[in-house]
């Protein structure tokens, strides 16, 4: 089959208008995406200075809002979790840092996860679970720099959860 010279150079128009089009409507959508990554960045950004600040109740609204926008970002629901903590929320906190476990399953070599989500558990009175999080903490030996007392915490911890049960 033997095209017309100005079939061609329609078909040729066509496609070139066709890629011209794509790249307008992909610029279009990359800028909202832009634009929506940069205001939660700005909602974590912001919810993460007022947890460190200490205002736990301003820190929740805005992370709330950002796990309604994102409810499956790791990183979210880890500070969700130790906002909620932070709150005196510990069965939500237990649930926002088992969330982020299922997220990612390495955090269970995360020495201060670990003990955060087994100290959310205790709080949340949810002691069987807490034990388990807590053995693992204990039988792992693992220590922390930045809390030399992780061991004895861990045992203490333990040790209450006995006394209880």
């Amino acid at each position: 089959m033997r095209l017309k010279e100005s079939t061609r150079k329609y078909i040729l128009l066509g496609m070139i208008l066709f890629t011209v089009i794509g790249l307008i409507s992909a610029k279009v959508v990359a800028k909202g995406q832009n634009d929506e990554f940069l205001t939660e960045d700005m909602l974590y950004q912001q919810a993460s200075q007022l947890f460190n600040q200490g205002d736990y109740a301003e820190a929740a609204t805005l992370i709330d809002e950002l796990l309604l926008k994102q409810p499956d970002l790791e990183v979210v629901n880890y500070l969700g979790g130790l906002i909620a903590a932070g709150n005196d929320d510990y069965s939500k906190g237990a649930i926002l840092l088992q969330k982020t476990l299922d997220i990612n399953p390495h955090k269970v070599e995360d020495e201060m996860f670990m003990l955060q989500f087994g100290e959310l558990l205790f709080f949340a009175e949810r002691l069987e679970d807490a034990k388990v999080v807590l053995e693992k903490c204990r039988d792992s030996g693992w220590t922390s720099e930045t809390y030399p007392m992780y061991q004895e915490r861990v045992t203490e911890l333990l040790t209450q959860i006995e006394n209880m049960q």
